[in-house]
């Protein structure tokens, strides 16, 4: 069973993160801003979570990618006034002419991916914390 409260909890960084990369944290920082976040989580994970720790990270990352798609849509204008990179990038993609809807599909492919990348991440740590066996 998931500890649902639990990635919610840990999921918070996502909402935190997709609005604040849209004001204050560059797309050259964030990478650095995630790496902390996901060992945390991690070890967060191992300690708190009742088992299925590879799902936990999973399901922690997928919600994390819905907090961010989110804020980036509801802010859509000051997220592309402030990020020119990827409005460059979104005008030469497929649904270019759907920004939003390309923020969507890519946001969750992201989330999926890292997604897999935390789940890892949470397992190892659980290997690393667990109590050895006598």
């Amino acid at each position: 069973m998931l500890n649902w409260k639990l990635i919610v909890q840990l999921s918070l960084f996502g909402l935190a993160m997709g609005i604040l990369t849209v004001f204050v944290i560059p797309s050259s920082f964030e990478p650095v801003c995630w790496l902390f976040i996901f060992v945390f989580c991690a070890y967060i994970i191992a300690k708190r979570a009742p088992g299925k720790y590879f799902q936990h990270g999973m399901m922690v990352s997928v919600v994390n990618s819905l907090w961010i798609v989110a804020a980036h849509i509801l802010l859509f204008s000051q997220y592309i006034a402030r990020h020119p990179e990827q409005a460059r990038m979104m005008a030469i993609m497929p649904l270019s002419n759907y920004p939003r809807l390309l923020m969507i599909v890519t946001g969750l492919f992201i989330g999926v991916v890292s997604g897999v990348i935390l789940g890892l991440l949470a397992f190892v740590a659980w290997k690393i914390i667990q109590p050895p066996v006598d």
